[in-house]
């Protein structure tokens, strides 16, 4: 049966049924269900979120200044940017400002969050969907060495000996029989286009990565005390501020603001010499990639981040740019308002829960989380054992979340195709660049490596920004400013009866809203809608799909039954399920259970 969609999609139910049940290497837990015609390429897809988090519920009744605290814990991979998210929900209903030095701290935080998901994401989450590590092993590490010097120069880590050694260490580990993260991939599929000089590269950068990665974060535990789910604070940062002191537990002095700088500048230099060398140089042997897998419908959504002053989240004032585009339309970048209840609402048409009425949508402020569980009547399989999902029913514990009626997508491509419309000049710097060096048009930037291209592009944006407020924060240090927080209206007693607000952030993986109700001093609502909920939406209520859906669409499998292709597309958007879906029975009654054995 074939069902034409309002965003543009014609849906082909027939054919071969493919599902992919857990989709791996993500946060949380996914379904994916795919049709495939007779030459392989994809007609139809269906994305579930198969698991739940209960925060909206679990935060109802609570101490609004403690909200961040309970959020933070949605995603342990994009750690603090709930948090932030949270605080400034709080913030802005209670009409709580806070100092600069505070707002550089931060950015610092959250740029740092992006530099490290970003990083995270393309090595250890995304790259074994483009190299073969096993085929690394046929490398000659002589022609490795070339290939690196020839890439990037610049890296220092690249002599014949240096591959040699760590092509023996996976020798060794190939060997053992434990391949570990390695194992069950399907390295012999025709998808995996590089030659051995190149995976041996990539796989050394893979674990070079790794080292780096665990220093990134020390700028989390320098400024919030440990990472992941590092502190927050109401009113402002919870570091105070000495810098002649060596020894006050939690102050920021000068050997720490050192190390923060050291870190920064380590940042930068892995993303320049390593990062973005290895996705031009893997995008040069996937070109056909470079084309579909792209934006749901081309469009796309954004609501900006890393104000340059504390309290003015204007979008001139952003430096990663607000805005909504639609069907492609580059000559026009919409406002964004998401206090507005036109602009967002929530359905649930396909969403296990209800709203009491079909076909209605419901705004973050008024909404409401009903579970309701249960199977169309095309499911096959059972409750507890789904061989294929029913998608003309309810099908994911996500909700489909709409901006305007319209289907988003959000993320690292999203912002960067706001800010290149909006003529944002480093990103439009960025891009033109790197579509120069690649020789590609603009069109290449919606697709499956394009957005794979923007999150390494917005990387090296974001380590710059880093050393802009590092700056900003020790000039301000310098002029004798050490404030870090305002507790002005840190008493409850100073709130009004009831009042709301929302907070908004760029997580790493896409826009990223709170919005909080206060009564009494204590929380009457919460609801986040978060870059998974737009991106791995169900059909709404009007027959739209969401991104995911929309980004398998026409893609041709070599082999359908090793679902790589479906991986890369998925993967590009780093799927957050445990940020993405919210249920828990009002009641506790027992929902579901999970045997692990």
């Amino acid at each position: 049966m074939t069902i034409n969609t309002p965003n543009g999609f014609s849906l082909d139910t027939s054919g071969k049924r493919i599902v992919v049940d857990p989709v791996t290497r993500i946060e949380g837990h996914m379904r994916c269900e795919v049709n495939v015609d007779d030459q392989g390429v994809i007609r139809n897809a269906v994305s579930t979120g198969t698991m739940w988090r209960g925060l909206e519920v679990i935060l109802k009744g609570r101490d609004p200044r403690d909200a961040w605290a309970f959020t933070e814990r949605i995603c342990g991979v994009c750690t603090g940017t709930h948090a932030l998210t949270s605080v400034r929900a709080v913030e802005d209903a209670l009409g709580i400002t806070i100092p600069e030095n505070a707002n550089s701290i931060r950015n610092m935080m959250q740029l740092n969050l992006q530099i490290h998901d970003h990083v995270v994401h393309f090595y250890h989450l995304h790259a074994l969907d483009w190299v073969n590590p096993v085929n690394a092993l046929r490398a000659d590490p002589k022609a490795t060495s070339e290939l690196q010097q020839a890439v990037s120069p610049a890296h220092p880590l690249s002599s014949p000996g240096y591959f040699r050694d760590v092509q023996n260490r996976l020798k060794a580990f190939v060997e053992s029989g434990q391949l570990g993260i390695f194992k069950n991939g399907y390295w012999d599929n025709p998808a995996y286009k590089l030659p051995p000089e190149a995976d041996l590269m990539a796989t050394t950068h893979y674990l070079e990565a790794l080292d780096l990665q665990k220093e990134i974060v020390k700028i989390h535990t320098i400024f919030g005390g440990k990472n992941p789910h590092p502190n927050w604070l109401v009113g402002g940062v919870p570091c105070p501020i000495n810098v002649h002191s060596t020894g006050a537990v939690g102050a920021i002095n000068m050997e720490r603001l050192n190390h923060v700088s050291s870190i920064i500048d380590q940042c930068l230099t892995f993303v320049r010499n390593v990062y973005l060398p290895d996705v031009v140089a893997i995008g040069g042997f996937y070109k056909d990639w470079l084309y579909g897998g792209g934006l749901s419908g081309k469009s796309v959504l954004a609501y900006g981040d890393i104000p340059e002053n504390a309290n003015d989240f204007s979008p001139e004032q952003l430096y990663l740019p607000r805005g909504a585009i639609i069907n492609g339309n580059l000559n026009e970048v919409q406002d964004v308002d998401v206090r507005d209840p036109e602009q967002v609402q929530e359905f649930v048409d396909h969403s296990w829960y209800d709203y009491g009425e079909p076909g209605k949508g419901l705004h973050p402020w008024d909404g409401v989380t009903s579970p309701k569980f249960e199977l169309g009547a095309a499911t096959k399989g059972s409750r507890t054992d789904i061989q294929e999902i029913d998608e003309a029913a309810k099908y994911s514990w996500i909700k489909a979340p709409r901006w305007r009626g319209h289907a988003m997508e959000v993320g690292p491509l999203a912002r960067y195709v706001v800010g290149y419309a909006k003529g944002h000049e480093d990103i439009r710097n960025q891009v033109e660049g790197l579509l120069r060096t690649m020789n590609l048009p603009v069109s290449a930037l919606f697709s499956t490596l394009g957005r794979t291209a923007a999150r390494a592009l917005e990387a090296e944006y974001c380590a710059r920004l880093q050393k802009h407020f590092f700056d900003k924060l020790v000039q301000n240090i310098k002029n004798g400013d050490e404030s870090t927080a305002n507790i002005a209206k840190w008493d409850p007693s100073t709130w009004p009866k009831e009042a709301k607000g929302v907070g908004m952030t760029e997580a790493p993986r896409g826009a990223l809203g709170h919005w909080v109700k206060i009564k009494d001093g204590r929380i009457d609502n919460y609801q986040c809608v978060v870059p998974t909920t737009w991106n791995g939406s169900p059909r709404d209520s009007a027959g739209n799909i969401g991104a995911f859906e929309a980004s398998l669409m026409e893609t041709r499998m070599e082999r359908p039954e090793e679902p790589v292709e479906i991986l890369r597309t998925l993967h590009s958007f780093d799927p957050c399920l445990a940020c993405s879906t919210h249920v828990m029975s009002p009641d506790g009654q027992e929902l579901t259970r999970v045997k692990v054995r």
